[in-house]
């Protein structure tokens, strides 16, 4: 089973010298991790008790987050096999031009290594902060996504009308290398509306961290359905979550995902866990 790495826990791994992520880049380079996934929080308030998906947030506010695209970039230029992910870019909280910008201009600089794992953010404050109000959350993460697909695919130049995107007779160069745009990998439960969302526009599920195994087999069955009935082969579906390896296999789970910063508390253990990965 392929292996993705999540550079999460900054603060614990890397201290005051963030920008030796860099370092842990060439390494899961060397060693063929398939994935170097970038979580990402632009800003955060001090309402962690919120956080629905576990019994509590795993970092504190004053945890640093390092951009992911700009992250990303700096590892492209310093690695050449490895993917490039985010997991997951809070993607409402983005204008959807200048997302579609961001994302090709890293796929072209990386020669086509980027995978963009999209969500809707979690947090009151920090979508507020970004001028997203957090019930319109779902409906601009379909817009957007979708105008940013229009960008990446369609004849220029390329119109586009929805609830919260429109724009009208735009060029948006240069585009992906990857054919057919960036590969989506879309967060959410195993529900009918995140399996529309990946049958529609997406290559790739991300089940929420924590998700039972059993759940996660539910979810791929329904998310296969949902690309039959879209005329794709299901067959073709990824799927990135974390576990015992037979576990998620037997599910159909394509790429085991790993939180680096709950595995190791320092950079030389990191290099050393990134080491026996080769």
């Amino acid at each position: 089973m392929r292996v993705a790495l999540t550079i999460s826990g900054l603060d614990r791994i890397f201290g005051a010298d963030l920008d030796r992520v860099l370092e842990l880049g060439r390494a899961a380079d060397a060693a063929g991790v398939h994935q170097l996934v970038l979580p990402d929080h632009v800003a955060i308030g001090p309402r962690l008790d919120r956080y629905p998906f576990a019994e509590r947030f795993p970092y504190p506010p004053e945890e640093p987050w390092l951009e992911p695209m700009t992250t990303l970039a700096a590892i492209a230029a310093v690695t050449e096999r490895t993917r490039l992910s985010t997991g997951i870019l809070i993607a409402p909280a983005r204008p959807a031009v200048l997302l579609a910008k961001t994302a090709a201009t890293l796929d072209v600089l990386s020669r086509g290594r980027l995978d963009l794992g999209v969500g809707t953010g979690w947090q009151r404050e920090e979508l507020a902060a970004l001028g997203v109000a957090y019930e319109d959350r779902n409906v601009r993460l379909d817009d957007t996504l979708r105008a940013c697909r229009a960008l990446w695919t369609d004849d220029p130049p390329v119109r586009f009308t929805s609830a919260t995107v429109s724009f009208d007779a735009l060029w948006c160069e240069p585009r992906p290398v990857q054919a057919g745009g960036l590969p989506l990998w879309f967060a959410g439960p195993p529900t009918e509306a995140t399996a529309r969302r990946v049958a529609e526009l997406g290559v790739g599920w991300l089940p929420i961290a924590g998700t039972p195994v059993d759940d996660i087999a539910r979810g791929i069955a329904r998310i296969r359905s949902a690309f039959e009935r879209a005329g794709r082969d299901p067959r073709t579906l990824e799927v990135r979550a974390s576990g015992q390896p037979d576990e998620l296999a037997e599910a159909g789970v394509t790429v085991r995902g790993i939180a680096l910063g709950r595995a190791v508390s320092t950079l030389d253990d990191a290099l050393a866990y990134v080491g026996t990965l080769a």
